[in-house]
């Protein structure tokens, strides 16, 4: 589309969020443009990393540590950072953020179009009225508009595009989705799933609900996604778009629709606000690669520019009317920044199953969902719970890199798996929304194009170092109960940011006094202006948020378009 078209709907962002937003407005046949702040990719063409080998590599898929600290000192500490994915990663060196004095934060983002959809671990759980229902049973936070209820059709209608495998359980904490068959688990996976929930009843340990086609439909097959191919190398891109990001499906969706303008390289400063209208007018850009200035005007604006960049930008927009932020007269604005909290759990060797291995790289494990604080507790040591994440492995000649050996006889000797089995768990803790966990604007430090510094102030608390506790000490018991020998439990420094999913700081709710967003996403004090990406959370379970995220973004955006067919946008 030619950029002087009238717009009907600026999109910010193109990661999870703003990819779903794109595709509903534009089958609905609105004129949309798509700003994204990173540099263009295309899809299959742009993965540079994808099919390399470590050897065919220069540095044998590491980064040089030089450059990791001049210019990645952030990024690297993300699992996914490697010399086949680094291209995906912002420089941190060219855009800084604050921190407050004494705390720590790891802010890793995407810098390209698709946003962290192109890296993300793709773990896809719905969220219950447990969830919804949280900061109202505990009075912690503020309660949320919405109820599973309310979200369970757009789970549904989200489900069947992206693709969802994993198994039904029936479980009431942990509802279950439209699924694709599920990736199988290994026997050592199996043996242990019988044996810990004989052990503890409660608890149980399912399959891994991943955004890994299994089983496409006509419409993704139509899209030219196919089936995972089990290579396990899904941060570097996927030709086959046999995971879900916005670059595969949902972008590619709005594009085939013809009513999609996507803008790369464009840094949103600010919103434009019509202090007459009571309504935004539009967007206020900098091209990143020119430090032009453009504003572009559209009559709706979607805000889905990750959890902090969404903060970041109603923070910047200040004028006469909206001192303090845009839309911001409850003033809580930036405020009640959460992250999960991980780093913590048990490992040990599996006896037993020496004549089994396993066939390709499955790009998932199992789950063991919440199973604390569940309503029948009558002495919870901590509110609210966790779930973890793992699975099993047999080494294989990759045991030996950085090792010893060398010469016929390791060669033989790494023909062969390693002597056992491992099994890992690794825990997911909730953290409370609290008021003085928030996000500011820098007084005096701005980035490369003028643009205040986000300054981060969050930590956890006793609550959360309580659950910590009994993390570790769950997993222990559970590779007990499975039979597990060496077992060992880790704990590592739980840096916020580091588990990517950060939630809060535009938070949904009832009252305007005490919320930015009502229960579709709409500012209260802007009615044209929704942020749906995770800043809109008031609270964020123990589960991964992405879909949620999805699910709320696609409710909204109906919502939206028919208040604007009914002239009440406009």
């Amino acid at each position: 589309m030619a950029l002087n078209e009238d717009f009907d709907v600026i999109v910010v962002g193109s990661g999870m969020s703003g990819g779903y937003a794109a595709k509903e407005f534009c089958e609905k046949g609105m004129k949309t443009l798509v700003l994204e702040r990173g540099k263009m990719t295309e899809h299959s063409v742009d993965y540079v990393g994808e099919n390399q080998n470590p050897w065919d590599m220069k540095h044998r898929d590491r980064v040089d540590p030089k450059l990791i600290d001049a210019e990645y000192p952030v990024q690297s500490t993300c699992y996914a950072f490697r010399e086949s994915t680094r291209g995906f990663f912002i420089n941190d060196k060219e855009n800084p953020y604050s921190v407050e004095d004494g705390k720590t934060f790891a802010w890793l983002r995407g810098d390209q179009v698709g946003g962290k959809s192109l890296m993300w671990a793709r773990q896809s759980y719905r969220w219950s009225d447990l969830d919804f229902g949280a900061n109202k049973a505990d009075g912690y936070g503020t309660d949320w508009p919405i109820r599973y209820a309310d979200v369970a059709p757009w789970y549904d209608y989200v489900e069947k595009f992206i693709g969802i495998s994993g198994s039904a359980e029936g479980l009431p904490q942990l509802p279950d989705s439209v699924f694709q068959p599920p990736m199988a688990m290994t026997c050592v996976e199996e043996d242990a799933k019988a044996k810990i929930e004989a052990a503890f009843p409660e608890r149980n340990l399912i399959h891994g609900r991943a955004a890994h086609l299994t089983k496409p439909t006509n419409e993704q097959s139509s899209l030219g996604r196919g089936s995972c191919q089990y290579r396990n190398q899904c941060e570097r891109g996927c030709s086959f778009g046999a995971y879900f990001s916005s670059v595969s499906a949902t972008l590619p969706a709005a594009k085939n629709t013809g009513n999609m303008t996507l803008m790369s390289d464009m840094l949103v400063e600010r919103i434009l606000y019509d202090v007459e209208t009571g309504k935004a007018t539009g967007v206020r850009t900098i091209n990143r690669k020119t430090k032009e200035s453009k504003d572009f005007t559209a009559k709706v604006i979607f805000l889905c520019a990750s959890t902090l960049g969404t903060v970041q930008i109603m923070l910047n927009s200040t004028s006469e009317h909206f001192a303090n932020g845009f839309a911001n007269s409850s003033g809580t604005l930036g405020q009640y920044l959460m992250d999960h909290h991980t780093r913590i759990g048990a490992q040990g060797n599996y006896p037993g199953f020496e004549d089994k291995y396993f066939a390709g790289r499955r790009p998932n494990g199992i789950y063991i969902p919440r199973f604390s604080n569940l309503g029948n507790e009558t002495d919870a040591e901590f509110t609210r719970g966790y779930g973890y994440q793992g699975g099993s492995n047999r080494a294989s000649w990759t045991r030996a890199l950085g090792g010893k050996g060398f010469g016929e006889e390791l060669k033989k000797e790494l023909h062969q798996p390693a002597d056992n089995w491992t099994f890992r768990l690794q825990g997911f803790g909730e953290m409370l929304p609290r008021a003085e966990n928030r996000v500011t604007l820098h007084p005096t430090k701005m980035d490369n194009c003028g643009i205040p510094q986000i300054h981060v102030d969050v930590s956890l608390a006793d609550n959360e170092r309580k659950m910590r506790i009994a993390m570790k000490r769950d997993a222990v018991a559970m590779l007990e109960a499975a039979g597990c020998t060496d077992i060992q439990a880790f704990e590592e420094e739980p840096v916020p940011g580091h588990c990517i999913h950060e939630m809060g700081g535009a938070r949904m709710g009832i009252d305007p006094e005490t919320s930015v967003l009502n229960g579709f996403n709409q500012c209260h004090d802007v009615p044209n202006v929704f942020a749906t990406d995770g800043s809109a959370f008031a609270s964020e379970a123990c589960q991964n948020p992405s879909l949620t995220f999805m699910a709320l973004t696609a409710r909204a955006v109906d919502y939206a378009a028919a208040k604007m067919k009914e002239g009440n946008l406009v």
